[in-house]
C-alpha cells in the first residue's frame, strides 16, 4: 500500500473537508452538522439516468414512526427484445472495465435494500441518490432506498429496527416493486454497511425475509471502544478518529452496548449468513474491520468476494465521476447484485420478519 493517497486524491480529500463539518472537534452537535452540510455547494453533475423514482413511506417497526424510502426502478427493457427472447442473459463474467448494459441482464430484477452512510448520524436520501441511481442502472435492479431514523434523536437500536422493518417491508412488496423474490440483496455503505450486515443477520436468526446478497461498502463491524492507535488505519484522510468516536457517541449514548452483535457485527456468529460482497479502502479508518468481517464470514464458510483499493479513503466510492477506483468499485458492485438474481443464492428458513 502507498505511503499516503495521490496528489489528485488528497486534492479530493481537501476539497471535501472545506464543506464537511469538523465533527467531535469544533462541531459537537448533530442539528449544526446537518445545517453545515446542507449548506454545502450542489454536486455538479448531472444524477445517472433511471426509469423512474418514487417517495412513499412505509410502516416502521411497531410503535415507530413510519420510514421514508425512495424507490428507483430501471429503465423498461425493450418490448422487441423481451419478445424475442424472455430468459435473455449476459456472459457469464463481464470483465470490470465493461459497462454493464441492463437490457442484457437476466430477465427478473434484482431487488436491493440500500441504507445511506453517514455515522448513523447525518446522510440521507439526498445524499446518496447518486449511488441508488447508479446501482439502479447499472445493476438493473429496483432500489429502495431507507431514510431510517438517525442519531442522537433515535439512538441505538433505531436505526436497526427501522432497516429491518424497511427489508420485511420490501421483501413482502417485490412483486410490486417488480423486483424477483428470489434476488432481494441487502447493501450499505459505512453506518450503512453496518445495517446491511446487522439486516441480514437478523433476517437469518427470524426465519426471513431469504437473502441472495449482502453488500457492505468499507462497513463499520466493529464499534467497540479501543485506542486510537488500533484505529489508526487512514487517520486524517477525511474519516478521522475523531469523527469515528463522535459518530458513535451519538449512535449509542453513554448506555449503548457498543458489544451486540447488532451493534459490532464482526462479534456475531456469521453461519448461514447470505453470500457477501465487501468493499474496503486502504486509508480509511474502517479498513480492518472490513477485512476482518470478510475474513471472519470466509472462515465460516460464507461465499464472500473482495474488493480492496489501497489508495482509496473512506468514502471514495461516492465519487465515480472524479475517481478510477470509484468507478471500477461501483461497476463491481453492479456485476455482482446483477448475477445475484441468475445465481439465486438465498439465506435463512423463510418466512420471518416477525418477533
Amino acid at each position: 500500500m502507498p505511503s499516503e493517497p495521490a496528489p489528485d486524491v488528497l486534492a479530493l480529500i481537501d476539497a471535501i473537508r472545506v464543506h464537511f463539518p469538523d465533527l467531535g472537534g469544533t462541531v459537537t452537535d448533530a442539528a449544526e452538522a446537518r445545517r453545515i452540510l446542507a449548506a454545502a455547494p450542489a454536486w455538479p453533475f448531472e444524477p445517472p439516468t433511471v426509469g423512474s423514482v418514487e417517495n412513499r413511506e412505509i410502516p416502521g417497526p411497531k410503535g415507530a414512526p413510519e420510514i421514508p424510502v425512495r424507490i428507483y426502478r430501471p429503465q423498461p427493457r425493450p418490448q422487441a427484445m423481451q419478445e424475442a427472447n424472455p430468459r435473455w442473459t449476459s456472459e457469464p463474467q463481464p470483465t470490470p472495465e465493461r459497462h454493464l448494459d441492463p437490457v442484457r441482464l437476466p430477465a427478473p430484477r434484482p431487488a436491493v435494500v440500500f441504507f445511506h452512510g453517514g455515522g448513523w448520524v447525518i446522510g440521507g436520501l439526498d445524499t446518496h441518490d447518486p449511488i441508488a441511481r447508479a446501482l439502479c442502472r447499472d445493476a438493473g435492479a429496483v432500489v429502495v432506498s431507507v431514510d431510517y431514523r438517525l442519531a442522537p434523536q433515535a439512538r441505538f437500536p433505531a436505526a436497526v429496527d427501522d432497516a429491518y422493518a424497511a427489508l420485511c417491508w420490501a421483501a413482502e412488496h417485490v412483486g410490486e416493486l417488480g423486483g424477483a423474490p428470489g434476488a432481494l440483496v441487502v447493501a450499505g455503505d459505512s453506518a450503512g454497511g453496518n445495517l446491511a450486515a446487522v439486516a441480514a443477520l437478523i433476517a437469518r436468526d427470524r426465519g426471513g425475509p431469504e437473502l441472495a446478497l449482502q453488500v457492505l461498502i468499507y462497513p463499520a463491524t466493529d464499534v467497540r471502544p479501543r485506542d486510537d492507535t488500533s484505529r489508526s488505519d487512514g487517520a486524517g484522510y477525511f474519516l478521522t478518529p475523531a469523527h469515528g468516536r463522535w459518530f458513535v457517541e451519538q449512535y449509542f449514548g453513554p448506555d449503548g452496548d457498543r458489544s451486540h452483535p447488532h451493534a459490532s457485527p464482526l462479534l456475531a456468529d456469521p453461519h448461514g449468513l447470505p453470500p457477501a460482497h465487501i468493499v474496503t479502502a486502504g486509508f480509511d479508518l474502517l479498513r480492518a474491520e472490513g477485512l476482518a468481517y470478510a475474513a471472519k464470514l470466509r472462515k465460516s464458510g460464507i461465499s464472500v468476494t473482495e474488493d480492496h483499493y489501497p489508495g482509496m479513503f473512506h468514502g471514495f466510492f461516492g465519487f465515480p465521476e472524479l475517481l478510477a477506483d470509484a468507478r471500477a468499485a461501483q461497476r463491481r458492485v453492479a456485476e455482482v447484485i446483477a448475477f445475484a438474481v441468475s445465481d439465486r443464492k438465498k439465506s435463512g428458513e423463510g418466512g420471518g420478519c416477525t418477533g
